[in-house]
Protein backbone atom coordinates (compact mmCIF):
# COMPACT_ATOMS: atom_id res chain seq x y z
CA UNK A 1 0.00 0.00 0.00
CA UNK A 2 1.17 3.48 -0.78
CA UNK A 3 -0.25 6.82 0.23
CA UNK A 4 -0.81 7.68 -3.44
CA UNK A 5 -4.39 6.38 -3.56
CA UNK A 6 -7.13 8.91 -2.92
CA UNK A 7 -10.77 8.20 -2.09
CA UNK A 8 -13.18 11.10 -1.86
CA UNK A 9 -16.88 11.89 -1.93
CA UNK A 10 -17.92 15.03 -3.76
CA UNK A 11 -21.36 16.57 -3.10
CA UNK A 12 -22.62 13.03 -2.46
CA UNK A 13 -26.34 12.47 -2.01
CA UNK A 14 -27.72 8.98 -1.36
CA UNK A 15 -31.37 8.01 -1.05
CA UNK A 16 -33.70 5.05 -0.89
CA UNK A 17 -36.68 6.12 -2.95
CA UNK A 18 -37.76 9.53 -1.70
CA UNK A 19 -35.93 9.13 1.60
CA UNK A 20 -32.59 10.97 1.57
CA UNK A 21 -30.00 9.22 3.77
CA UNK A 22 -26.82 11.15 2.94
CA UNK A 23 -27.16 14.75 1.80
CA UNK A 24 -24.57 16.77 -0.17
CA UNK A 25 -21.65 15.20 1.68
CA UNK A 26 -17.98 16.09 1.16
CA UNK A 27 -15.38 13.62 2.40
CA UNK A 28 -11.70 12.85 1.86
CA UNK A 29 -10.34 9.62 3.32
CA UNK A 30 -6.86 10.13 4.83
CA UNK A 31 -4.55 7.79 2.88
CA UNK A 32 -2.51 5.25 4.82
CA UNK A 33 -4.53 5.87 8.00
CA UNK A 34 -7.28 4.16 10.01
CA UNK A 35 -10.54 6.08 9.76
CA UNK A 36 -13.70 5.37 11.74
CA UNK A 37 -17.17 6.55 10.74
CA UNK A 38 -19.32 7.03 13.84
CA UNK A 39 -22.84 8.18 14.57
CA UNK A 40 -26.23 7.14 15.90
CA UNK A 41 -28.29 4.35 14.34
CA UNK A 42 -29.85 5.41 11.05
CA UNK A 43 -27.52 8.37 10.47
CA UNK A 44 -26.20 6.95 7.18
CA UNK A 45 -22.90 5.32 8.20
CA UNK A 46 -23.37 1.99 6.44
CA UNK A 47 -25.06 3.63 3.46
CA UNK A 48 -22.05 5.91 3.05
CA UNK A 49 -19.63 2.97 3.28
CA UNK A 50 -21.61 1.04 0.66
CA UNK A 51 -21.42 4.05 -1.66
CA UNK A 52 -17.65 4.27 -1.15
CA UNK A 53 -17.52 0.61 -2.24
CA UNK A 54 -19.73 1.28 -5.31
CA UNK A 55 -22.56 -0.90 -4.03
CA UNK A 56 -24.95 2.08 -4.13
CA UNK A 57 -25.28 4.55 -6.97
CA UNK A 58 -25.38 8.22 -5.92
CA UNK A 59 -28.52 10.25 -6.50
CA UNK A 60 -26.22 13.23 -6.91
CA UNK A 61 -22.50 13.86 -6.67
CA UNK A 62 -19.91 11.13 -6.98
CA UNK A 63 -17.30 8.98 -5.27
CA UNK A 64 -13.85 9.51 -6.77
CA UNK A 65 -10.97 7.02 -6.64
CA UNK A 66 -7.59 8.34 -7.72
CA UNK A 67 -9.16 11.26 -9.56
CA UNK A 68 -11.70 9.22 -11.52
CA UNK A 69 -15.38 8.62 -10.75
CA UNK A 70 -15.81 5.21 -9.15
CA UNK A 71 -18.76 4.26 -11.36
CA UNK A 72 -16.72 5.03 -14.48
CA UNK A 73 -14.10 2.39 -13.69
CA UNK A 74 -14.28 -1.35 -14.47
CA UNK A 75 -15.37 -3.51 -11.53
CA UNK A 76 -12.33 -5.77 -11.63
CA UNK A 77 -10.00 -2.78 -11.68
CA UNK A 78 -11.69 -1.35 -8.59
CA UNK A 79 -11.56 -4.72 -6.84
CA UNK A 80 -7.77 -4.72 -7.15
CA UNK A 81 -7.57 -1.42 -5.26
CA UNK A 82 -10.57 -1.35 -2.94
CA UNK A 83 -11.95 -4.18 -0.82
CA UNK A 84 -15.12 -4.37 1.27
CA UNK A 85 -15.97 -6.51 4.27
CA UNK A 86 -19.74 -6.08 4.76
CA UNK A 87 -21.55 -6.46 8.05
CA UNK A 88 -22.36 -10.11 8.85
CA UNK A 89 -21.10 -11.67 5.57
CA UNK A 90 -22.46 -15.11 4.71
CA UNK A 91 -20.20 -17.92 3.53
CA UNK A 92 -21.43 -20.71 1.23
CA UNK A 93 -22.54 -23.67 3.30
CA UNK A 94 -19.76 -26.15 4.01
CA UNK A 95 -16.98 -24.11 2.38
CA UNK A 96 -13.53 -24.59 3.89
CA UNK A 97 -11.54 -21.67 5.25
CA UNK A 98 -8.79 -21.88 2.61
CA UNK A 99 -11.37 -22.00 -0.19
CA UNK A 100 -13.15 -18.92 1.13
CA UNK A 101 -9.91 -17.00 1.51
CA UNK A 102 -8.95 -18.07 -2.01
CA UNK A 103 -12.00 -16.26 -3.38
CA UNK A 104 -10.16 -13.05 -2.62
CA UNK A 105 -7.87 -13.81 -5.56
CA UNK A 106 -10.64 -13.52 -8.18
CA UNK A 107 -9.89 -9.89 -9.16
CA UNK A 108 -6.35 -10.90 -10.06
CA UNK A 109 -7.24 -13.97 -12.13
CA UNK A 110 -8.19 -14.26 -15.78
CA UNK A 111 -11.32 -16.14 -16.81
CA UNK A 112 -10.84 -19.92 -16.51
CA UNK A 113 -7.14 -19.46 -15.71
CA UNK A 114 -5.44 -21.88 -13.34
CA UNK A 115 -4.10 -20.71 -10.01
CA UNK A 116 -0.62 -19.23 -10.17
CA UNK A 117 2.19 -19.64 -7.67
CA UNK A 118 1.44 -16.06 -6.60
CA UNK A 119 -2.18 -16.98 -5.80
CA UNK A 120 -1.10 -19.80 -3.50
CA UNK A 121 1.54 -17.62 -1.88
CA UNK A 122 -0.87 -14.76 -1.12
CA UNK A 123 -3.53 -17.06 0.34
CA UNK A 124 -0.93 -18.72 2.58
CA UNK A 125 0.34 -15.32 3.71
CA UNK A 126 -3.19 -14.06 4.40
CA UNK A 127 -3.96 -17.11 6.52
CA UNK A 128 -0.70 -16.71 8.43
CA UNK A 129 -1.08 -12.97 9.09
CA UNK A 130 -4.58 -13.44 10.49
CA UNK A 131 -3.61 -16.49 12.55
CA UNK A 132 -6.04 -18.72 10.68
CA UNK A 133 -3.59 -21.04 8.91
CA UNK A 134 -4.34 -23.82 11.40
CA UNK A 135 -8.03 -23.50 10.43
CA UNK A 136 -7.44 -23.81 6.68
CA UNK A 137 -9.22 -27.15 6.22
CA UNK A 138 -12.09 -26.51 8.61
CA UNK A 139 -15.59 -25.53 7.43
CA UNK A 140 -16.23 -21.85 8.04
CA UNK A 141 -19.63 -22.53 9.61
CA UNK A 142 -17.97 -24.53 12.41
CA UNK A 143 -15.85 -21.60 13.61
CA UNK A 144 -16.45 -19.18 16.46
CA UNK A 145 -17.47 -15.60 15.74
CA UNK A 146 -13.96 -14.27 16.28
CA UNK A 147 -12.42 -16.96 14.09
CA UNK A 148 -14.92 -16.32 11.29
CA UNK A 149 -14.22 -12.61 11.36
CA UNK A 150 -10.48 -13.23 11.07
CA UNK A 151 -11.15 -15.56 8.13
CA UNK A 152 -13.18 -12.87 6.35
CA UNK A 153 -10.36 -10.40 6.94
CA UNK A 154 -7.95 -12.98 5.51
CA UNK A 155 -10.10 -13.15 2.38
CA UNK A 156 -10.00 -9.36 2.13
CA UNK A 157 -6.21 -9.48 2.49
CA UNK A 158 -5.94 -12.09 -0.25
CA UNK A 159 -7.62 -9.57 -2.52
CA UNK A 160 -4.46 -7.45 -2.06
CA UNK A 161 -6.21 -4.10 -2.01
CA UNK A 162 -4.62 -0.90 -0.80
CA UNK A 163 -7.91 0.35 0.66
CA UNK A 164 -10.07 -1.80 2.94
CA UNK A 165 -13.63 -0.83 3.93
CA UNK A 166 -15.26 -2.64 6.85
CA UNK A 167 -18.85 -2.31 8.06
CA UNK A 168 -19.05 -3.01 11.79
CA UNK A 169 -16.15 -5.53 11.89
CA UNK A 170 -16.75 -6.11 15.63
CA UNK A 171 -20.50 -6.78 15.46
CA UNK A 172 -21.68 -9.72 17.60
CA UNK A 173 -18.17 -10.28 19.01
CA UNK A 174 -17.35 -10.35 22.70
CA UNK A 175 -14.90 -7.79 24.09
CA UNK A 176 -11.84 -10.04 23.72
CA UNK A 177 -12.59 -10.74 20.06
CA UNK A 178 -13.38 -7.09 19.36
CA UNK A 179 -9.92 -6.12 20.57
CA UNK A 180 -8.39 -9.04 18.68
CA UNK A 181 -9.93 -7.94 15.37
CA UNK A 182 -9.08 -4.26 15.84
CA UNK A 183 -5.51 -5.11 16.84
CA UNK A 184 -5.23 -7.15 13.65
CA UNK A 185 -6.48 -4.26 11.53
CA UNK A 186 -3.97 -1.97 13.25
CA UNK A 187 -1.20 -4.43 12.41
CA UNK A 188 -2.27 -4.40 8.77
CA UNK A 189 -2.24 -0.63 8.68
CA UNK A 190 1.15 -0.31 10.34
CA UNK A 191 2.89 -3.20 8.59
CA UNK A 192 1.41 -2.83 5.11
CA UNK A 193 0.22 0.76 5.05
CA UNK A 194 -3.33 -0.33 4.19
CA UNK A 195 -5.84 2.51 4.28
CA UNK A 196 -8.67 1.29 6.52
CA UNK A 197 -12.13 2.83 6.75
CA UNK A 198 -14.55 1.21 9.17
CA UNK A 199 -17.99 1.88 10.57
CA UNK A 200 -18.02 1.44 14.35
CA UNK A 201 -20.78 1.82 16.92
CA UNK A 202 -18.48 1.84 19.93
CA UNK A 203 -17.16 5.39 20.33
CA UNK A 204 -14.45 4.33 22.77
CA UNK A 205 -13.02 1.69 20.45
CA UNK A 206 -13.23 4.16 17.56
CA UNK A 207 -11.30 6.77 19.54
CA UNK A 208 -8.66 4.24 20.61
CA UNK A 209 -8.00 2.61 17.24
CA UNK A 210 -8.70 5.30 14.65
CA UNK A 211 -6.32 8.01 13.48
CA UNK A 212 -9.24 9.97 12.07
CA UNK A 213 -12.96 10.21 12.81
CA UNK A 214 -15.92 11.22 10.68
CA UNK A 215 -18.95 11.89 12.91
CA UNK A 216 -22.30 11.75 11.10
CA UNK A 217 -25.70 13.06 12.07
CA UNK A 218 -28.69 12.67 9.74
CA UNK A 219 -26.51 12.11 6.71
CA UNK A 220 -24.13 15.00 7.23
CA UNK A 221 -20.61 15.15 8.64
CA UNK A 222 -20.70 17.31 11.77
CA UNK A 223 -17.08 16.73 12.85
CA UNK A 224 -13.91 15.44 11.23
CA UNK A 225 -10.40 15.05 12.61
CA UNK A 226 -8.20 13.23 15.10
CA UNK A 227 -10.09 11.71 18.07
CA UNK A 228 -8.30 13.98 20.56
CA UNK A 229 -9.43 16.99 18.56
CA UNK A 230 -13.07 16.20 17.84
CA UNK A 231 -14.23 13.88 20.63
CA UNK A 232 -15.92 16.24 23.07
CA UNK A 233 -18.94 16.25 25.33
CA UNK A 234 -20.56 18.70 22.92
CA UNK A 235 -20.00 16.35 19.98
CA UNK A 236 -21.47 13.37 21.86
CA UNK A 237 -24.51 15.45 22.71
CA UNK A 238 -24.93 16.64 19.11
CA UNK A 239 -24.39 13.25 17.45
CA UNK A 240 -25.97 10.89 19.96
CA UNK A 241 -28.26 13.17 22.01
CA UNK A 242 -26.35 11.85 25.01
CA UNK A 243 -25.10 13.68 28.09
CA UNK A 244 -21.61 12.31 28.70
CA UNK A 245 -18.25 13.13 30.20
CA UNK A 246 -15.20 12.77 27.97
CA UNK A 247 -11.94 12.01 29.75
CA UNK A 248 -8.58 10.44 28.83
CA UNK A 249 -8.53 6.65 28.51
CA UNK A 250 -6.11 5.45 31.25
CA UNK A 251 -4.85 2.71 28.90
CA UNK A 252 -4.28 4.58 25.63
CA UNK A 253 -4.63 8.25 26.48
CA UNK A 254 -7.30 8.60 23.80
CA UNK A 255 -10.69 10.12 24.71
CA UNK A 256 -13.14 7.85 26.47
CA UNK A 257 -16.87 8.54 26.70
CA UNK A 258 -18.60 8.10 30.07
CA UNK A 259 -22.39 8.40 29.71
CA UNK A 260 -23.97 10.16 32.68
CA UNK A 261 -27.43 8.63 32.56
CA UNK A 262 -29.98 9.42 35.28
CA UNK A 263 -29.14 6.86 37.94
CA UNK A 264 -25.37 6.44 38.25
CA UNK A 265 -23.80 9.85 38.85
CA UNK A 266 -21.82 9.73 42.10
CA UNK A 267 -20.73 12.81 44.11
CA UNK A 268 -17.15 12.08 43.05
CA UNK A 269 -18.08 11.90 39.41
CA UNK A 270 -17.63 15.62 38.92
CA UNK A 271 -13.98 15.29 39.90
CA UNK A 272 -13.42 13.13 36.82
CA UNK A 273 -13.59 16.30 34.75
CA UNK A 274 -10.21 17.32 36.07
CA UNK A 275 -8.47 14.10 35.08
CA UNK A 276 -5.32 14.96 33.14
CA UNK A 277 -3.10 12.73 31.07
CA UNK A 278 0.64 12.58 31.63
CA UNK A 279 1.05 14.91 28.65
CA UNK A 280 -1.18 17.52 30.28
CA UNK A 281 -4.07 17.21 27.82
CA UNK A 282 -7.39 17.91 29.44
CA UNK A 283 -10.82 16.78 28.36
CA UNK A 284 -12.77 18.55 31.08
CA UNK A 285 -16.14 19.63 29.74
CA UNK A 286 -15.14 18.36 26.31
CA UNK A 287 -11.81 20.18 25.97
Amino acid sequence: MTASHSLTADALTLAYGDRVIVDDLQLQVPPGKITAIVGANGCGKSTLLRALARLISPNAGQVVLDGKALHARPSKEIARTLGLLPQSPIAPEGIAVADLVGRGRHPHQKLLARWSARDYEVVAQSLAVTGTDDLAERPVDELSGGQRQRVWIAMALAQETDILLLDEPTTFLDVAHQVEVLDLLTDLNRDRGTTIVMVLHDMNLAARYADHLFALRTGRIVASGAPNEVMTSELIREVFDLDALVVPDPVSGSPIVLPRGRHHVSPGGARMATVTTTTGSEFADGR
